[in-house]
């Protein structure tokens, strides 16, 4: 493995054991709940929208550690800014774990969400990873719907 893919993985790692922003959100103002059937993974998303800025983001739920992290490093990468940067991100970040993997991605757009590209190599992964970028979508458009990886 290189050094790079180890730092990846140890960057999973460690946002699976000390997620962050986990836990309810007291005053979230929109929510959304997530299931991926395949693995198993079910995560509550909680967002404190004011304005068009998200001030405050988090969620709680049980999952893969690829699940977990991924939750976790969109928390981060999300707090504090525009809903329209969220969305945006979004895309990019979907954009990187379904492009095909013999294609380059814009590792760079995405910032430190650069450490689940790897997941493209499996595709059953790209679920796990994803499932808390559907629910943020979900949470984002007031959705009543529990959102499913399937």
């Amino acid at each position: 493995m290189s050094d790079l893919s180890d730092l990846y993985q140890e960057v999973i790692l460690d946002h699976n054991r000390r997620p962050r922003n986990f836990g309810v959100l007291a005053g979230a103002t929109r929510h959304a709940r997530g299931f991926n059937p395949l693995c198993g993974d079910k995560l509550v998303l909680y967002l404190k929208i004011d304005g068009d800025r998200i001030a405050d983001v988090s969620f709680e739920g049980s999952g893969c550690a690829i699940s977990k992290a991924s939750a976790s490093l969109m928390t981060d990468a999300i707090k504090g800014g525009t809903v329209a940067d969220a969305s945006a991100l979004f895309e990019r970040f979907h954009q990187m774990v379904t492009t095909p993997i013999d294609r380059p991605v814009d590792e760079a757009s995405v910032g430190k969400l650069a450490v689940l590209a790897g997941v493209r190599e499996f595709p059953a992964r790209v679920k796990c990873a994803s499932l808390a970028w559907h629910t943020l979508k979900a949470a984002l458009a007031g959705a009543d719907q529990p959102v499913k990886t399937e």
